[in-house]
């Protein structure tokens, strides 16, 4: 009777275990980006694309999409890695495709890269985990871009992807990045170990925060502590910008956001324009 109860109860925990292991497993295909969408964006992409060049680059064994938009420069030394919002693509219609390819006619190449996404029906704390994807991918891109012979790269970043930026800056050491364009940030906390204000009190790169006057409620509603915030960082290169009129995603307002990044990057990093 003993014997038996031992091996009922053994079975129990067997099933236990074989249960969380199952459950974790979902968990983490759950929260790893969709792939079968990352590829047909990809190929929408390459058969569309006018301007740049589709390239493929590898994080570890993690393949993805990016964008590369050589300067009207000679050469690659200064150059931009472009980071679009939650749920988008490299070559995004808003913010992102504006600055792909308005850029690289101010001296500067672009990289604009796919980030982790989820499929349409996940809500934005659904992305929490994926900040974990995006540094090994921004990592990626840097190299790729130092390989071309950029020695002054800085993050262009929108939406969530401008949260993953100030993410990556805040908790990995890169001293190639050398500078971050941050539009239309919000506080967002998604994650435990995700917060974009404690985050930004921690980086002393070059920062430009940039947002207009009819944005959503959380960029608006957050502004005064993301700049409290680089107070107590003491960096004197932080700039918060409200752009009168532009909403989130800066529609009509292309010219001005090209502008006033590339006035930035100028200010900075320079070159001037010849």
């Amino acid at each position: 009777m003993h014997r038996s109860k031992t091996k009922s109860n053994l079975l129990n925990l067997f099933v236990i275990y074989i249960l969380a292991s199952i459950l974790i497993l979902a968990s983490l295909s759950l929260f790893a980006s969709d792939k079968e969408k990352e590829q047909r964006w990809a190929e929408q992409i390459t058969d569309s694309l006018l301007d740049g060049e589709a390239i493929t680059l590898k994080a570890g064994n993690d393949e993805f999409s990016a964008i590369f938009t050589e300067s009207t420069a000679a050469n690659n030394e200064r150059a931009v890695i472009l980071l679009h919002g939650m749920g988008a693509h490299p070559d995004w219609p808003e913010v992102i495709h504006p600055l792909r390819v308005g850029l690289p006619e101010h001296h500067w190449s672009t990289l604009s890269i796919q980030l982790p996404v989820l499929g349409n029906e996940a809500t934005i704390t659904d992305y929490g985990l994926l900040f974990k994807e995006a540094g090994p991918r921004i990592q990626a891109a840097t190299e790729y871009l130092r390989s071309l012979g950029s020695k002054t790269i800085v993050l262009v970043s929108h939406s969530l992807g401008a949260a993953m930026a100030t993410h990556y800056l805040a908790t990995t050491r890169n001293e190639q990045i050398k500078g971050i364009v941050a539009i239309g940030i919000s506080d967002i906390k998604i994650d435990p170990d995700v917060d974009i204000v404690k985050s930004i009190a921690t980086i002393h790169q070059p920062y430009l925060d940039l947002y207009g006057s009819r944005d959503l409620d959380a960029v608006s509603r957050s502004a005064s502590a993301r700049k409290k915030a680089s107070l107590k960082a003491g960096n004197k290169h932080y700039q918060q910008k409200k752009v009168a009129g532009a909403d989130h995603f800066f529609l009509g307002h292309n010219t001005t956001l090209v502008r006033l990044v590339y006035g930035w990057l100028k200010r900075h990093h320079g070159p001037k324009k010849h």
